[in-house]
């Protein structure tokens, strides 16, 4: 798409006031430039530039472009058109701006300046500095001409213009993804020679879990043996006293128990009965009369009462002897019994002592079983498990290399048609007839009869009319102008041609006033004349009188009051 360019205006910018200064770039005609040294008139330059780079065409400081008058409120802007799309870019110093409009809408800002002007020169202009300068202005001021740049910077600007530069972004693209295939190639061969160590280091240490298990193992069926060993002591021991309790005598404390239970009853017994016979005797004794119905006792009678009593008093008294006797002989046996039950007792608890012995023995046997069974296969099989893992991973990193491997194979033969001697070499090759031609066409115009020469690597080769070979440097300021406009001129023409970055703007700066004689002035002129309709040129000159009337259209800037502006007529 062509780039339309239509109006710059400025304010506070170098030597301008407050006020903004305006100026159509839509004319379609060439328009003179004209004002006193110190004027103003190259302000045009450097605020397109400004605007458009963020840097002016001469070399001044970016706090130097502020009026030093006012100080503040800088500000430049430019319309110009891409397409059927409009865009108006604007710039400011104190404070800062920068701004670019689309269709009357700002375009996102959020990215960083940088970014943001990338977006300009990259996705709107297609041109960066360098470009802008090889074909919209030539210029006497801080102005580098082509056959001046070094090779590689004369390759950038012949790539902007053939719109082929994509080739020079996929190539930093494709370097980038190099190193960082490069980067991920060295870290998986790292990572391949660590895992087939650790891969080492694991059959090693499942070596040892085995070689550990296996004493372990041993150790525990030595524990097991000793603790069964005991256990069947224990065992014996409770059998031998089991015995004893079986053999103790202690078993008939329940008889003599209930004899002596026997014995104390017919003693309570006796002892009620010799109270009962103990009571009637002395009723007997004490009474001659019956106390109920006063009736007299028989003195025979109560004899022979008195004398039952007591045969009955001592015959209760013999057999309470007797129960004393068997009582005495009963409880002698009983405390002998219960000696035995102590016995048993005490043989009991070493019984049941052994038993919970038995019992922790035999639970730390059913541990050292348990950790055999399973501690011991669990530590294999986590170790097992973690070499598969490891095997996992070393095939997964033999298949990343493989992978880079391939990608690096494809990668080269990218790089080998993106370098400069790939396709785009093969592009400029297609061109080069074209750009020779047309520079030679245009040196013509402007009466300088040689033959020039650009070689794919943008080297010049000159030869004169008698076949000497010459170098841009051998040649005269004057002359050397010529090349630089033949150049500017093919450089706008092969634009237009490959409808990349052309342009309706042309700047000449003091380009009349330098070291053109006067028939090359003409001839530029007539260059000049021949132009397609609706370009708008520009000479920017202090030679008024030498161009005056040579131009359809005239600006006059001058000095008021210190302030640079255009002279109103």
């Amino acid at each position: 798409m062509a780039i339309h360019f239509k109006q710059v205006k400025w304010k506070n910018f170098l030597s301008t006031g407050d006020a903004f200064t305006e100026i159509n770039l839509n004319t379609g005609v060439s328009t003179l430039v004209v004002g006193a040294n110190g004027a103003g008139k190259s302000t045009l330059l450097d605020a397109l530039s400004f605007a458009l780079f963020g840097k002016p065409h001469r070399e001044i400081n970016k706090p130097q472009l502020v009026n030093s008058v006012n100080a503040k409120n800088c500000e430049v802007e430019v319309e110009f058109s891409v397409g059927q799309a409009e865009f108006r870019v604007r710039r400011g110093i104190k404070p800062s701006i920068f701004e670019i409009w689309q269709n009357s809408k700002l375009v996102n800002q959020e990215s960083h300046s940088l970014d943001y002007q990338k977006v300009l020169e990259q996705n709107i202009l297609k041109l960066n500095h360098k470009s802008f300068h090889q074909i919209v202005v030539l210029g006497s001021s801080s102005f580098i001409p082509f056959m001046q740049l070094p090779t590689n910077h004369r390759r950038e600007v012949i790539e902007d213009l053939l719109d082929i530069n994509i080739f020079t972004k996929m190539n930093g693209l494709l370097k980038e993804r190099v190193a960082k295939l490069r980067d991920q190639l060295g870290i998986t061969a790292r990572e391949s020679e660590l895992t087939d160590r650790t891969i080492g280091l694991q059959n090693a240490f499942i070596s040892e879990i085995k070689s550990r298990n296996s004493e372990q193992t041993q150790r525990n069926l030595d524990k097991i043996t000793q603790y069964q060993t005991e256990i069947d002591g224990l065992m014996q021991q409770n059998a031998d006293i089991q015995t004893q309790i079986d053999n103790n005598p202690a078993h008939s404390n329940g008889k003599l128990a209930a004899t002596r239970d026997t014995l104390l009853s017919y003693q309570t017994q006796i002892k009620s009965n010799i109270h009962r016979v103990v009571k009637e005797a002395k009723f007997y004794n004490e009474n001659d009369s019956c106390p109920t119905c006063s009736q007299l006792i028989a003195i025979n009678f109560k004899k022979e009462k008195v004398h039952k009593c007591k045969e009955a008093s001592r015959e209760l008294q013999e057999g309470q002897n007797r129960i004393m006797d068997e009582l005495r002989r009963v409880n002698d046996g009983l405390n002998e019994i219960q000696t035995r039950v102590n016995e048993i007792n005490n043989l009991q608890q070493s019984i049941r002592t052994n038993n919970s012995s038995i019992n922790r023995l035999q639970r730390l046997i059913r541990e050292i079983e348990t950790e055999n069974s399973n501690k011991q296969d669990a530590s294999l099989d986590d170790a097992q498990q973690k070499l598969k893992e490891l095997h996992l991973l070393r095939d997964k990193l033999i298949s990343n290399k493989s992978g880079f491997y391939e990608q690096g194979a494809y990668n080269q033969a990218m790089a080998e048609m993106l370098k400069d001697a790939g396709i785009k070499t093969k592009i400029i090759r297609q061109y080069l007839p074209v750009m020779n031609k047309l520079i030679n066409g245009y040196l013509q115009t402007l009466d300088f009869f040689v033959a020039f020469n650009l070689d794919e690597t943008f080297e010049e080769t000159i030869k004169s009319r008698h076949r000497d070979d010459f170098v841009y440097a051998s040649f005269s300021e004057g002359e050397k102008q010529r090349i630089d406009l033949a150049l500017l001129f093919t450089w706008r023409q092969i634009a237009r041609m490959k409808n990349s970055v052309s342009t309706n703007l042309l700047i000449l700066d003091e380009t009349f006033d330098s070291s053109m004689d006067h028939d090359g002035v003409e001839n530029l002129l007539t260059i000049l004349h021949t132009l397609d309709d609706g370009t708008s040129v520009f000479i920017i000159s202090h030679k008024t009188d030498a161009l005056d009337g040579k131009f359809p259209r005239k600006i006059e800037f001058e000095k008021f009051k210190n302030f640079s502006q255009i002279k109103q007529k």
